[in-house]
């Protein structure tokens, strides 16, 4: 594909950023299949796709716990650490793949042709059903409605996420995730989430009717995700082709 074309990669441009992180969490497997669906979809030859390249760029680790993956833990990492209470003041040597991806987040953020626009870790939920978010709250009111829109965005475009599980906090114990530690360093042009998925089902709206995920199912949410970015920054109208769909005016 001829990345290199897009506008957003030239030496100089400004470069608004999206930066997806998943699988924190070893035994939360289906955060990697919509993480895949989010790759697969934003490398291919969809028009969508092709937009959002031309505009975007997007930074993704897709496993910042392949050592606890590979052990078969379920939370933590080789050393016994749940990384996502470590994102304060990870160790480059007991927490490296958190040191290395919070110096390279500082780094962008520092950077004054880079706008680091969106944080966005996807992990899985063992109790509640849909895909939901996870947002930070803020003084500034404006702030918090801006931080809203996303989520909504994606709700239109997701049979399977809800927006009535989405919930906005600054619970205590959550201090040390990377929702919460880069929602406090970041700037307010900056929004940082987390990204549930159940492990095992969703109920579609209208209905009463759970539908149990699949792991297709997952990489639709992931391409559903990517896809959200095209409404956000009202890119619609640039879709070639005749799955243009018709720009929508809020």
């Amino acid at each position: 594909l001829p990345l290199s074309a897009a506008a957003n990669l030239r030496p100089g441009a400004e470069q608004k950023v999206v930066f997806i992180t998943a699988r924190v969490h070893p035994g939360e497997t289906p955060s990697s299949f919509v993480c895949q669906g989010i790759i697969d979809f934003l490398v291919s030859h969809h028009p969508i796709a092709k937009v959002l390249r031309d505009h975007l760029v997007f930074k993704i680790a897709p496993m910042l716990n392949p050592d606890g993956v590979y052990l078969g833990n379920y939370r933590c990492s080789l050393m016994g650490f749940d990384l996502n209470r470590h994102w304060a003041n990870p160790s480059p040597w007991a927490h490296p793949t958190l040191h290395g991806v919070k110096e390279l987040i500082i780094d962008m953020y520092n950077n004054p042709r880079i706008n680091l626009e969106f944080y966005i870790d996807i992990h899985a939920h063992s109790t509640m059903m849909n895909g939901f978010m996870y947002g930070n709250i803020f003084e500034d009111e404006e702030r918090f409605q801006r931080q809203a829109v996303f989520p909504k965005l994606l709700c239109q475009n997701a049979e399977d996420f809800s927006y009535s599980s989405t919930s906005f906090n600054r619970d205590a114990v959550k201090a040390g995730t990377g929702r919460r530690f880069l929602g406090g360093l970041l700037n307010d042009t900056s929004y940082c989430y987390t990204l549930e998925v159940s492990f095992y089902s969703y109920i579609l709206g209208g209905t009463a009717s759970a539908v149990p995920y699949t792991e297709e199912a997952y990489m639709k949410l992931g391409r559903n995700v990517a896809r959200t970015f095209l409404d956000y920054y009202r890119l619609n109208s640039l879709v070639e082709g005749p799955l243009a769909p018709t720009p929508k005016t809020r």
